[in-house]
């Protein structure tokens, strides 16, 4: 199996932002494995000169099939997938992975940015995408995001809510005999908005403390969707329902006694 460990290029298909020094000394110190799939090898180089820079020890795979073996085979901290790939495409490397380890941190990155595009990486199990072409600063910002998380949050919690068990061990939602699958960010969702009955918490909370992006202010949809998604499982057990209350301009509460 062919994989590639770092170079010193520089590459114009990643933009030439710096990291500074201070924003470096931000990010998480401890050094995660990260499995890149990336079939442009000028890309693939770039990327592993970046997460090596940032203190982490990355392995790049250019084919689509070698990296959802080697993703299946080997522990990895986080994986970051190209959706066009040979043999096998981007989605279904994470949806496959998602499935064997659920607990799995896992980046899209695509050249396209259409709404159906990162509605289908998110449906596949990814916890964040990025789009091509993107920076230094927002690729880092969205790794150390999905690094970070699993250390916020426990995900081990049981929640009661509005007749609904949210279990946080085996990531279901359920009432009686009816249960569906939800993920770990959703879970995480659940927890967060839960902890925070009585305010309404913003887009802008979700993204530092469950997300834990260091520039909460980052233009993203990830919230939106994820959200949508969640009320989606939520009104397959109880129909149509106002549990996740949306307040016009400000953001999320939940509303248990609705």
């Amino acid at each position: 199996m062919k994989q590639f460990q770092p170079n010193t290029k520089q590459h114009s298909a990643i933009q030439t932002e710096s990291v500074q020094t201070e924003e470096r000394a931000d990010m998480q110190k401890t050094k995660a494995r990260i499995l890149v799939v990336e079939d442009d090898r000028a890309i693939l180089d770039g990327l592993l000169d970046v997460l090596v820079f940032n203190g982490h020890d990355p392995i790049g795979i250019e084919d689509g099939a070698e990296g959802l073996e080697t993703a299946l085979r080997e522990k990895f901290d986080l994986l970051i997938l190209d959706v066009m790939l040979p043999q096998v495409d981007g989605f279904t490397i994470c949806s496959q992975v998602r499935k064997a380890k659920p607990a799995q941190g896992i980046i899209i990155m695509t050249a396209k940015g259409s709404e159906d595009d990162i509605v289908q990486g998110f449906k596949a199990g990814a916890d964040d995408y990025i789009c091509k072409p993107f920076s230094l600063r927002e690729l880092m910002v969205r790794v150390e995001a999905v690094l970070r998380r699993s250390g916020k949050l426990t995900g081990d919690e049981q929640l009661d809510v509005r007749g609904i068990h949210f279990d946080g061990t085996n990531l279901t939602a359920s009432t009686g005999d009816d249960s569906v699958e939800i993920t770990r960010r959703e879970m995480d969702i659940m927890v967060y908005l839960y902890r925070h009955l009585d305010r309404i918490v913003s887009k802008k909370d979700l993204l530092r403390d469950v997300w834990n992006y260091a520039d909460a202010d980052i233009e993203t949809r990830t919230v939106d969707i994820h959200i949508l998604k969640l009320r989606k499982k939520i009104a397959s057990l109880i129909g149509e329902n106002h549990l996740i209350g949306t307040v016009r301009g400000e953001g999320y509460r939940l509303e248990p006694d609705a």
